[in-house]
């Protein structure tokens, strides 16, 4: 019976890190784990005090930390269109978070 050997895992390890830096250095200013996503809350009383990450921001939290729509997703924002806010709090939230953000770029 034969025995699997993995000694190529060191190496693929290694290739694995470089393919990442590669994208990342391609994809310059926008992140390399993904677009940049605003902090919702759950839906329902169970869950409502927990915190996530949503599909994008609306295009009033983009309004408000003056960004447009078409030129958010060229530096790695995610927008969504039929998102709304209910909350002042969280839409000041999520605007900082966009003001923050593009003051890195």
């Amino acid at each position: 019976r034969n025995v699997r050997t993995y000694f190529s895992q060191p190496m693929r390890k290694k290739r694995r890190a470089k393919v990442r830096v590669e994208k990342a250095r391609k994809i310059a200013p926008r992140p390399a784990a993904g677009p940049v996503r605003p902090i919702v809350r759950c839906p329902t009383n169970l869950y409502n005090m927990k915190e996530r990450l949503g599909r994008g921001f609306s295009l009033d939290e983009l309004a408000g930390a003056g960004i447009n729509r078409r030129f958010a997703r060229t530096i790695g924002i995610a927008v969504d269109f039929r998102r709304r806010n209910t909350n002042v709090e969280a839409l000041q939230q999520n605007v900082q978070r966009l003001k923050e953000y593009r003051s890195k770029l």
